[in-house]
């Protein structure tokens, strides 16, 4: 080692206190500023008390599961999920299942197909019922040929008897519109909503249409956020429309039993096809005011029955 880097070691060694004592000078200046800027701004002073008040209540929000009670849950379906959102949108999946696994939803669909409604129409546009919309399968919400409903009119058997022919009406009975153009803005609204592994190929789910069971907790937050009708009609069990009684094919807006969720139901919707099989989702209020549970079946041979035992076991593996 040469005598000039010897030198420049030592001094090196020499200088490190005054260089620390500056840093931690300077951190102490920066710490009383600070400080001084909390205490003389008010609004910055309200903020933060803000901040730490709603950490606060989130911790308090969240769930803790109950040792003494909680078990392992399987659903019998593909797919099945429990999200609940908060009244602050803080969200938390309770319950995962296969969320993320794509596989068609059958009539789940008709929510995108009220969506994209909603989005292009006014609620009082007029659309006139075709030959072809009444040869669709099925004949839920009991439409006529030369029948001229209202778009609100038709998105009630569209959401409630899970109908075909007011979802084929919507997406191409509507003036220049036509069901290619329907569905491509059916999966625009899907991109635009992130619902990365959701496609349609029709308005009715006959076909198949694919998703996930975490991409329909998303769709149906934005619905029940943004979309009050649709809530509505989701929660709707029966109503006298157009000269036509509808019935919600949701069976459990007329639920009997003494289960700690039979009060608190937002409302539904399901779906079945032979590929499909039984789905269903649903949307109730959390216990104790602490938002709403968004939970979906997908895949299920009794979707009532799945449905039934992951709400149960909701109120038991979590203190609320």
């Amino acid at each position: 080692m040469t005598k000039n880097l010897k030198i420049f070691f030592v001094a090196f060694l020499l200088s490190l206190p005054f260089w620390w004592g500056i840093s931690t000078l300077q951190n102490n200046l920066e710490n009383f500023l600070y400080q001084r800027e909390i205490t003389t701004n008010p609004r910055i002073l309200a903020a933060l008390a803000q901040e730490q008040q709603l950490k606060q209540k989130l911790e308090e929000m969240k769930p803790i599961k109950d040792k003494d009670n909680y078990r392992n849950l399987r659903i019998n379906a593909r797919s099945a999920m429990s999200l609940l959102v908060s009244n602050e949108n803080e969200e938390r999946i309770l319950f995962g299942q296969e969320i993320n696994k794509k596989m068609p939803i059958a009539s789940l669909t008709k929510l995108m197909t009220a969506k994209v409604a909603l989005e292009n129409y006014n609620l009082s546009d007029k659309i006139k019922i075709s030959k072809e919309a009444v040869q669709q399968e099925e004949n839920f919400g009991k439409l006529k040929v030369g029948d001229v409903l209202s778009v609100k009119e038709l998105l009630y058997p569209l959401l409630m008897e899970s109908s075909n022919d007011a979802a084929f009406a919507l997406a191409e009975d509507y003036p220049d519109m036509n069901l290619d153009t329907f569905v491509n803005l059916m999966n625009q609204e899907a991109e635009k909503l992130h619902l990365s592994n959701t496609s349609f190929t029709n308005p009715s789910g006959l076909n198949p249409n694919y998703s996930t069971a975490k991409d329909m907790a998303k769709l149906t937050k934005v619905l029940i956020m943004e979309e009050p009708l649709v809530r509505e009609i989701l929660s709707t069990s029966e109503i006298n429309l157009y000269g036509e009684q509808l019935t919600n094919t949701n069976e459990f807006l007329n639920y009997n039993g003494d289960n700690w969720w039979k009060d608190k139901i937002i409302g539904g919707k399901t779906g079945y096809t032979e590929e499909s099989l039984g789905c269903f989702l649903l949307a109730i209020e959390a216990p104790n005011h602490r938002g709403y549970l968004i939970n979906v079946v997908l895949g299920a041979e009794d979707r009532f029955a799945e449905m039934k035992k992951l709400l149960d076991w909701l109120g038991e593996a979590y203190q609320w």
